[in-house]
C-alpha cells in the first residue's frame, strides 16, 4: 500500500501572523530569579539582577569601564595569536581566531589598559570569555607579563580581571609555558613591593587557577563564581563521589581560605581601591619630578696598616 510511504509535509507558519513589535534584546531573563529585566536597567545596575544580585557574565571592555575613573590607555593591542601547530579538530584554529575576533571586536582574549581606579593610577588586564572561553594562548600570556613589567617599571599597582577557560589546547605546550611565564614575572612584582589584586569572575577555571589567579596579595571573587582547576562533573566522575553543595563556588573557596574576599560588583571598584590604598599605592610620579640621585664620590684605596 502506496500510503504508507507517503511524505508528510510540515505544517507551514501563517503568513498572517503578526510579527512582534518588541525588538530582540531588549528585556533579559534572569537565571536566578526568573525575573525579566530591562536591558538598559540592566547595564545601569552593572549587570547585577536588582532582585536577586545574580552577577551576569560580563565582557573585558565593560569591565574596565566598571573599574576605571574615567579614560584608560591601551597597551599592546596589536598583538595577534598565530597557529604555531597548524591545529585542526572540528574546524581550523585560524578560523576559530577569526570568528573570536569578529564576535568580540578584540584581537585575542585580553585587554591590558592603564588608569585610575578611585585617584589611584594602576595596570589593569581585563579577561575576555567571549574569546575562545577566555583561553590562555601565547598572546594572551605575553600581553599580561608586559603588562607586570610595566607596573615593575612605573611603579604601578596591578588588577587582572580573571575569566577564563585555562590554557589554550590549540596551541600545546606553548599555552602551558605562558603559566611559569607570568608568575615569573609577579615574583619580580613582588620582589619590587608592589600590590597585585586578583579579581575572579564566573568563571575561572584550568591553568589560569593554577598560576596567577591564586598568587595575588589580595584575591577578590564575585559572588557564585565558578573557580576551581578541573570542573565538577570531571571531579565527581573520578572520585566516584557526589560533591557537597556549593562546591567550587566562591562562597564555598572563601570558608575554606583559598580566596580573601567575595564582594558584589557595584562594591568591587571601591573595595580595590582601599585595599590599594593600605597596601600603599598612590598616584604615581611623573619621571620629571623623581629625584635625580647624587653621583658618587669616588672613594681611593683604604689605607694599609
Amino acid at each position: 500500500m502506496a500510503w504508507f510511504k507517503k511524505a508528510r509535509k510540515p505544517i507551514a507558519a501563517s503568513s498572517k501572523e503578526k510579527q512582534s513589535r518588541v525588538p530582540e534584546g531588549l528585556w533579559v531573563k534572569c537565571p536566578g530569579c526568573s525575573q525579566i529585566i530591562y536591558n538598559k536597567d540592566l547595564a545601569t545596575n552593572l549587570h547585577v539582577c536588582p532582585k536577586c544580585a545574580h552577577h551576569f557574565r560580563v565582557g573585558a571592555v565593560d569591565r574596565l569601564r566598571m573599574l576605571f575613573d574615567g579614560e584608560w590607555a591601551e597597551y599592546d593591542k596589536g598583538l595577534v595569536s598565530t597557529d604555531p601547530l597548524a591545529f585542526t579538530d572540528t574546524k581550523p584554529y585560524k578560523q576559530r581566531l577569526k570568528a573570536s575576533s569578529d564576535a568580540t571586536g578584540l584581537k585575542d582574549a585580553v585587554i591590558v589598559a592603564s588608569g585610575t581606579i578611585d585617584g589611584i593610577d594602576a595596570i589593569v588586564a581585563s579577561m575576555e570569555y567571549g574569546f575562545i572561553g577566555g583561553s590562555m594562548g601565547v598572546v594572551v600570556g605575553e600581553k599580561i607579563a608586559r603588562a607586570i613589567e610595566r607596573a615593575v617599571d612605573t611603579r604601578l599597582a596591578l588588577v587582572i580581571v580573571c575569566s577564563s577557560g585555562g590554557a589554550r589546547m590549540m596551541e600545546g605546550a606553548l599555552s602551558l609555558m605562558q603559566m611559569a611565564k607570568i608568575c615569573g614575572a609577579l615574583a619580580r612584582l613582588d620582589r619590587a613591593r608592589l600590590p597585585y589584586v586578583a579579581v575572579l569572575t564566573d568563571p575561572t577555571t584550568g591553568g589560569v587557577t593554577a598560576s596567577f589567579a591564586m598568587l595575588g596579595d589580595l584575591n577578590i571573587a564575585e559572588p557564585k563564581a565558578l573557580i576551581g582547576f578541573a570542573g565538577p562533573r570531571v571531579i565527581e566522575q573520578t572520585i566516584r563521589q557526589k560533591l557537597p553543595e556549593g562546591f567550587q563556588r566562591s562562597e564555598f573557596l572563601r570558608d575554606k581560605g583559598m580566596i580573601d574576599l567575595v564582594v558584589d560588583r557595584r562594591e568591587m571598584k571601591g573595595v580595590i581601591a582601599n585595599a590599594l590604598r593600605f597596601m600603599g599605592a598612590t598616584r604615581a610620579q611623573p619621571v620629571a619630578a623623581l629625584p635625580i640621585a647624587e653621583p658618587r664620590i669616588p672613594v681611593g684605596p683604604a689605607p694599609q696598616r
